[in-house]
Order: structure tokens, then sequence, then C-alpha cells
């Protein structure tokens, strides 16, 4: 069975004015009803049958190869790719900059939509492969675990598969080169809130109150020794506190102080510790200048970890594509943290890494607010995904 990828030239422009037009208008987590809409309504025109609303605004389309149907769908992959922005204000002055106040698509979500569609078009026009292609559009990557929305709302059982896959632009790696490893490839993520009580009082007077504010400060110190003293240095681990509130003004000590921070982890029992580790300073140092602690754990997204067999397969597919020189079968993992991951926990798969930065320049880092999704990758990125699509079939790959 043949695995040639058709061209994807002719589709090149459509697809660069499909991935800025949703730069220009995004949507944050299950807010995304235009990028959902324009979505479904580019795969109907390939003549895919397309489901919406799993998880409010996700879509799922579905390409059948020749000899199979619905009713006899032959062993079955899914390719994934996420569409909501982020919460930032873009400082981008290009004519594709986002209309949106407040709203960016800081993360290249844009681009994973439309790469993914350029591979839906290029299999839909050579559809001579041997079983079912879902197409899976998730919202609410960015905080709002819209994967595991999807997977609790049927996603594996509408639409059953053999495998999944998810691909990822990597700002560090050079257009052209690609990534991707066994084993956990991105970390898990817990948030948490130390809410330090004390005594409000007078700025000038501060024997007669508890300020909460140097307690807070003091937890902060105290956590940093969870990763530096009580990890193993061969292991990996973050403990970050992004934010901090107390008070009104400036001289008024304050009843209660915050803390907002996050915990990543490669291993689970490293991030048990963590939270424990977390629970136990924030208390005994609030005790110990007489004020008390309450820890609140918000439970995030589990480690995304590849599995050997899928992880393998996606190496091998990534050299045939951009050659075996700018293939990296062994990335170092990242502890940023995805929800493809909860994906991966139910349904054998791989995320990779597909490299962003221009010919020559370093890489915008994802989240910031003067990146921009490389359009010169979007027909690698399509390409890439027919290849696998082809080749998990070609290879046998859903066999039992």
């Amino acid at each position: 069975m043949t695995t040639l990828t058709p061209d994807v030239t002719p589709y090149l422009g459509q697809l660069i004015g499909f991935r800025r037009d949703l730069h220009a208008h995004p949507e944050l987590k299950y807010e995304e009803q235009r990028t959902a809409a324009r979505v479904a309504a580019y795969l109907e025109a390939l003549g895919l049958p397309v489901h919406r609303g799993l998880a409010q605004t996700g879509v799922v389309a579905t390409l059948h190869g020749r000899g199979h149907s619905a009713a006899n769908p032959g062993p079955a992959v899914g390719l994934r790719a996420d569409m909501d922005a982020l919460p930032v204000q873009e400082i981008n002055t290009f004519g594709h900059a986002s209309q949106n106040e407040g709203r960016m698509h800081a993360c290249g979500h844009d681009g994973h939509t439309t790469m993914l569609l350029g591979a839906a078009t290029l299999l839909a026009q050579k559809p001579d492969f041997d079983g079912t292609v879902h197409f899976i559009f998730q919202p609410g990557e960015e905080g709002g675990a819209g994967a595991r929305a999807m997977m609790q709302e049927g996603l594996f059982e509408r639409f059953p598969m053999q495998a999944v896959f998810a691909l990822h632009n990597w700002p560090a790696l050079p257009a052209g080169q690609m990534g991707v490893r066994v084993g956990p490839i991105m970390a898990s993520a817990n948030r948490f809130e130390v809410r330090v009580k004390g005594r409000g009082g007078h700025a000038a007077q501060p024997h007669a109150a508890l300020d909460p504010i140097p307690v807070a400060c003091a937890i902060v110190g105290q956590l940093q020794l969870l990763v530096s003293r009580q990890t193993d240095p061969l292991d990996s681990a973050v403990l970050t506190i992004g934010k901090i509130e107390g008070g009104t003004v400036e001289n008024i000590i304050p009843d209660e102080a915050a803390l907002y921070g996050t915990c990543r982890t490669l291993q689970p029992e490293t991030l048990e510790r963590l939270v424990a580790g977390i629970e136990r300073i924030a208390t005994h140092v609030a005790e110990g200048h007489g004020c008390t602690a309450r820890v609140i754990i918000k439970p995030g997204y589990p480690c995304t970890v590849n599995h050997a067999r899928e992880a393998r397969f996606m190496g091998e597919v990534m050299a045939e594509v951009v050659g075996a020189q700018q293939t990296h079968t062994d990335v170092l993992p990242a502890m940023t943290a995805e929800d493809f991951g909860f994906m991966l926990e139910q349904v054998p798969g791989a995320y990779g890494w597909i490299g962003n930065a221009a010919a020559g320049q370093p890489g915008v880092n994802l989240h910031a607010a003067h990146y921009d999704f490389n359009d010169d990758i979007l027909g690698l990125g399509a390409t890439f995904w027919d290849r696998l699509a082809r080749q998990w079939f070609a290879r046998g790959m859903g066999a039992a």
C-alpha cells in the first residue's frame, strides 16, 4: 500500500489565510464558538461528517479510508489539535494581530488547528488507507482540561481509536526540526493557594498585630527548599509562587495574605511529596509566628507520558518527513504541562514537537505577548500528519 503524501503546496495560501484569521479572532477556553464554527465549516466542505458540542465547543470529524464506513471503520487513529487562546494582550502590530482585547493566540493553537485542517485536506484528497482517521479539535487546553471534558462526554466511546497523537510548536527548535521521546515529555502541574491568617492593625504598632505579610514571605522562601533540598537532583521539579496578595494601603497591617503558585514534576510520587511538603511548611511556619495557614490544592494536569511503541513510531515518521539529522528522538522533557496527558492515560499514543523558530532567529517564547506562529511550518505540519496517518495504517499499527 502506498503512503505517498499529496502535495500541500496548492493549499498553503488557504491555510495561511485561515491561520491568520484565527489569530486575529482569538477565543478563550470554552468560548471558541467562532473558531469551532469555522473549523466545522472547513471540514464539512471537504465532505467529512462533523460532530460538534463535545465539551461545549469541541469538534470531531471522521474520514473513512476506501472500503470503510461508520458500520465498518476498521482500525482507527486519532489526531488532536487544541483551539483556545490565552488571556494575553497582544503587542504585535502586523495585520493579523488580535482584534479581541486581552485575548491572544500566544501559544500557537491557531497553528495547531490549521495544520490539522491541512492534514484533513491531504488525506481527503487521497483516502486510500485501510481504516479511519478521527480529527479532534479540542477546546480549553489552557487551564480548562478540555481533553478530560471531551473524554468525560464520551470522546473515545463515540469515536473508538487504537491510538491518538498530538503535536505542539516548539520555539526552542528551528523550523524544519521535530522532536519526541519515550516516556514523560511534559510535566504534571498542580496549582495551590496558601492563605495566611493573622491579625490586622496599625503599621506603626506591629507588636499589637500579627502581620501575615512577612509570614507569607517566610513561607515563600521555605517552600523553595522542597526542590533544592528535598528532591533528588536527578529528578525534576519546579515550584513557583506567581502571585502574592495582601493589604489595602501602606499604613495598615492586613488580617490576611495569600500566595498562589504551581508545582510541576515528571513523576507522580514527586508531586505527592511536594504537595505534602507545601501543607507541612505553610502550616508550621505560620504557627511559628502565631498565625495560621490554610492550604488549598487544586489538582491540575497529569504528566504527558508517551507510550514507547507510539513514540518510536512518531519519531520514525518525523525522520521520514524532515530527515534523520533534523529529528530528535530523545528530546529533554519540558516542565510545562499539557492536558493531552489525560488522553494518554486512556489510549496509547504520543505527543511531539515541531520547530517554530524562523531561520537564523531565536524563537519567541510561548505565552509571550509578541509571539506568533511561524506560517512557514504549516505545510510541514500538515504533511507530517498526513504521513503519520498513512504509515500508521500501512504498518498495521492498529492490528490487535
